[in-house]
């Protein structure tokens, strides 16, 4: 008997909010629709298992069937199927979750795996269809039952034929969803949310008969760490990422108790990519696919990985406002994050060399983690570590000469030194020196090495300055970082000071510009005749302005000229114009050790060098 009604919703106008804006991306309706099949073959089984259903043998699949001349995209499972009243339950009445109902009756049995609310869920086919039908049949011995609506809450419901338990979805697309009716489109949502479904997927296209599934169904991560190879590893990684350069290393969660997860995240290979870019970290409900790089379950610094995370704990519908709040998305956060910093700590204690090795792809991932996250850096703080100007890798205590490492905030600072009147004084905090671009800091480097000094590499422009600030707010007066460019450190010269007023006074003449402070030092490497220095505060103050467009120069710079070098000895027994013309070269040559000179001066200095090549040609 044919059977009318109206679909029972709370008000007349929720239809076409459903079938608009039930979810952010329409095409997201594939994997409710393909999820419900799943949870229908979850339940049979369950009930089999329970000696309630009888199995006949075969294979339980979802297929996805697409009809571009009929308009159709279809799709049928081979689960628990429905009669006639549950259809009037889960389908006419959206608040009523057929999931709920079940796991309410079979609660003592176990409910793992059933995903979904099968209600609210199916009403995503009217984001792309113009009208969608049921046909289903239940495992009991029952009349199969078809069932019909154009989303305008009338249906209608009745018997009908079809062979074997189940349920078919067929949906009319409506004329400007028509993408979804491509063959390629629908393998490609397959792809991205139904990849690890546990029950083969099959497409076929005009009922061509596609034989092979499009999915893993026992996908590595659900694995055993102890029972995956390396080269599986790797081979999950390219086909789940499409990145065919192999991994670096990568981390297998594997967790039962007190919540449920597993996952591999891997490290990619970055090197010389300067700035940070985002990975991608797929988030799983029972192998259903929820979204990608969710922050408020993975911490923002991890999703520079790529990797997928299954967490059956955390729901397939779930609002963001509910994770930001919920404690134990938090803990899943957290364990998540103490993962990762085992590996690496790991990874430093057994295998230095190889982590040495790995530093220029993961270096950026620390640092930026460190930042986001202090209890991350609490872990890894003693692993970081930074090249030197020989190439060689240093932790931070090993450049600062000492055992122990920063501390982290809160952290006891040791004992402080003590004045002769016996009041606390708190020892200055160590500087250490840092290179940003070793070319263009050349000069300056050859004279930290002839001086017998070392000096970082921090030469990601992106990271590089945060995080030397950032460890500087760790360890206020232990230490602070100066770039190699800052001053002339005492090493580097001969004595203390030496004012020459007649040099200082040649070189003010002839560079002609009242900001720049000009000194005069004796230092020990008398190849340099001059270097600019610039104050580290003042420098940083103008780059964090630059990045922000609120800059309104450069930074005033000290000029330093070498009374050690001979060229800069004899400009006093030059004549006035052969000391400007050398002076002015001097400030060209050693502005070029710092920056890049601007046209003007460019021009000056090819000049100049033009007219002493003639001179010796001469």
């Amino acid at each position: 008997m044919k059977r009318e009604g109206n679909i029972k919703i709370s008000s007349e106008n929720m239809m076409p909010i459903i079938k608009k804006w039930l979810y952010s991306d329409k095409d997201i309706f594939l994997r409710e629709i393909v999820a419900n099949g799943i949870d229908a073959i979850t339940k049979f089984r369950k009930l089999a298992d329970m000696s309630e259903a009888q199995e006949d043998g075969g294979e339980y699949c979802v297929k996805i069937a697409v009809d571009k001349d009929a308009g159709t995209l279809t799709v049928e499972d081979n689960g628990i199927g429905m009669t006639a009243d549950e259809v009037e339950n889960y389908i006419t009445q959206i608040a009523f979750s057929g999931a709920s109902d079940f796991l309410a009756k079979y609660e003592k049995a176990g409910g793992d795996g059933i995903i979904g609310h099968f209600g609210l869920g199916f009403y995503s086919a009217y984001m792309v269809s113009d009208d969608v039908e049921i046909f289903t049949k239940s495992y009991r011995n029952e009349p199969a039952v078809h069932w019909e609506s154009d989303g305008n809450s009338a249906y209608t419901i009745e018997e009908c034929e079809k062979e074997g338990r189940g349920t078919r979805i067929v949906m009319h697309i409506s004329a400007e969803e028509k993408e979804f009716l491509d063959e390629s489109v629908i393998r490609t949502l397959i792809r991205k949310y139904c990849s690890f479904m546990p029950y083969n997927i099959y497409l076929s296209y005009k009922g061509d008969g596609k034989d092979k599934p499009l999915n893993d169904t026992h996908p590595l991560y659900i694995k055993n760490p102890k029972d995956c190879t390396d080269e599986e590893y790797k081979k999950f990684y390219t086909d789940t990422f499409m990145d065919f350069n192999e991994p670096l290393f990568w981390v297998h969660l594997n967790m039962d108790y007190p919540f449920r997860l597993k996952g591999i995240l891997y490290f990619p290979k970055t090197r010389n990519k300067l700035e940070l870019e985002r990975g991608t970290v797929k988030l799983y409900c029972n192998q259903v696919f929820i979204a990608d790089n969710i922050k408020e379950v993975i911490p923002e610094f991890l999703m520079l990985l790529n990797g997928v995370i299954d967490c059956p704990d955390i729901p397939l519908n779930v609002s963001r406002s509910f994770l930001q709040n919920d404690r134990q998305v938090q803990k899943i956060s957290e364990h998540i994050t103490k993962k990762v910093a085992d590996k690496l700590t790991a990874l430093f204690k057994n295998d230095r060399t190889k982590y040495e090795e790995c530093w220029a792809d993961i270096a950026n991932f620390i640092k930026f983690g460190c930042i986001k996250d202090g209890k991350f850096y609490d872990r890894v703080k003693d692993i970081i570590i930074y090249k030197d100007l020989d190439g060689k890798y240093r932790s931070l205590e090993e450049f600062l000469g000492k055992e122990k490492s920063a501390p982290a905030d809160g952290e006891d600072k040791g004992d402080e030194e003590k004045k002769e009147d016996g009041k606390d004084e708190k020892p200055a905090p160590e500087t250490i020196y840092y290179v940003s671009d070793e070319l263009r800091q050349a000069q300056y480097i050859k004279m930290f090495r002839d001086a017998g000094l070392n000096a970082m590499v921090c030469d990601n422009s992106y990271i590089d300055p945060h995080f030397i600030t950032f460890l500087e707010y760790k360890a206020p007066d232990k230490l602070k970082f100066a770039r190699i460019d800052a001053a002339v450190d005492g090493a580097l010269k001969e004595g203390e000071g030496e004012d020459d007023s007649v040099i200082r006074d040649i070189f003010k003449e002839a560079v002609g510009d009242d900001k720049l402070t000009i000194k005069t030092e004796r230092l020990k490497n008398a190849a340099v005749p001059a270097v600019i220095n610039v104050d580290e505060i003042m420098r940083r103050y103008s780059e964090m302005g630059q990045m922000y467009g609120m800059s309104e120069g450069e930074p005033a710079k000290t000029l330093v000229v070498n009374l050690a070098n001979p060229v800069v000895a004899s400009l006093k027994d030059a004549d006035a114009e052969k000391q400007k013309f050398a002076a002015y070269q001097i400030y060209l040559l050693a502005l070029l050790s710092y920056k890049k000179l601007g046209t003007d001066e460019m021009n000056k200095l090819i000049e100049n060098d033009l007219a002493m090549l003639g001179n010796y040609i001469k």
